[in-house]
């Protein structure tokens, strides 16, 4: 068995795919695993991916976003069988690995990727930037045009200078309550 060091067991590993194609690997390769009875030695096939909130059209919209693209993350014991099946599975390029011998991935980087996959809260996808120029769409004052001062993407915020007789003053809004000028 030239794949892996013996007896290594369990891990997750990663994929490497054409991009665009990872909901497609992960489906044809639970199919191979499926016809192919190698339950016993690939347990799971994950796409990583977050909710992140993106603005269309001046709406919010909830999308999911793959992390890693052109990636698929594999939980398997590594023999020459069970890389054969993960291998020839359509639009897989092939293992991310020194050579022909699949590396796992560490456990903290498997706790970074679970955090960002297991995120509740959708992350603000914004496409504004500091010193950007806006108009303010609702609220006490829609159709004043402003300067972003600061971006807040955790909670969805920005400051905006707006200026009202004369002054510079700075309002928070939300992203949906802006657009760019």
């Amino acid at each position: 068995m030239g794949r892996q060091a013996e007896n290594t067991g369990r891990h997750w590993y990663v994929i490497h795919t054409y991009s665009g194609y990872e909901d497609a690997v992960r489906e044809a390769l639970l199919q191979r695993i499926e016809s192919l009875g190698m339950q016993d030695m690939i347990f799971d096939v994950v796409v990583p991916k977050e909710t992140q909130i993106v603005i269309k059209k001046g709406e919010p919209v909830t999308e999911e976003k793959r992390i890693f693209p052109g990636y698929v993350l594999v939980d398997m014991i590594v023999t020459d069988d069970s890389w054969y099946v993960v291998r020839n599975t359509p639009n897989v390029t092939g293992f991310v690995g020194a050579g022909t011998i699949p590396v796992p991935v560490s456990p903290d980087e498997w706790k970074v990727i679970k955090r960002h996959m297991g995120q509740s809260e959708p992350k603000f996808k914004i496409d504004f930037g500091v010193s950007d120029h806006v108009v303010v769409l609702d609220g006490p004052f829609a159709n004043y045009d402003g300067i972003i001062s600061n971006i807040d993407e955790e909670k969805g915020k920005v400051k905006v200078l707006i200026t009202i007789f004369g002054r510079e003053t700075p309002m928070e809004l939300d992203f949906t309550q802006i657009k760019k000028k």
